[in-house]
């Protein structure tokens, strides 16, 4: 594996555990209201594109981590929308 590939992981390690305490906040509390639904749905779609975008390049860092912070802030919205 080489060094770009490595960063790459680490970087989709970090992003993804960025979105755990939200998560994690979200789902004990229910508590949504300070969340913007806007920017959520922004984060989401961006998340789906960048996720898309890495299918089209084979980029396997840019598919998972994309993919797993899509799951994470769709859980988010999805909370956010039915509250």
């Amino acid at each position: 594996m080489d060094t770009a590939l490595i960063v790459g992981y680490l970087a989709s390690l970090c992003s993804v555990c960025s979105f755990l305490p939200q998560v994690r906040k979200v789902i004990r509390t229910g508590d949504t209201e300070a969340i913007s639904t806007k920017m959520y749905c922004l984060t989401v779609t961006g998340f789906i594109l960048w996720t898309a975008f890495g299918l089209m390049r084979s980029e396997w860092p840019i598919i998972v981590t994309n993919a797993a912070c899509f799951v994470l802030s769709a859980l988010i919205l999805v909370k956010k929308l039915r509250s």
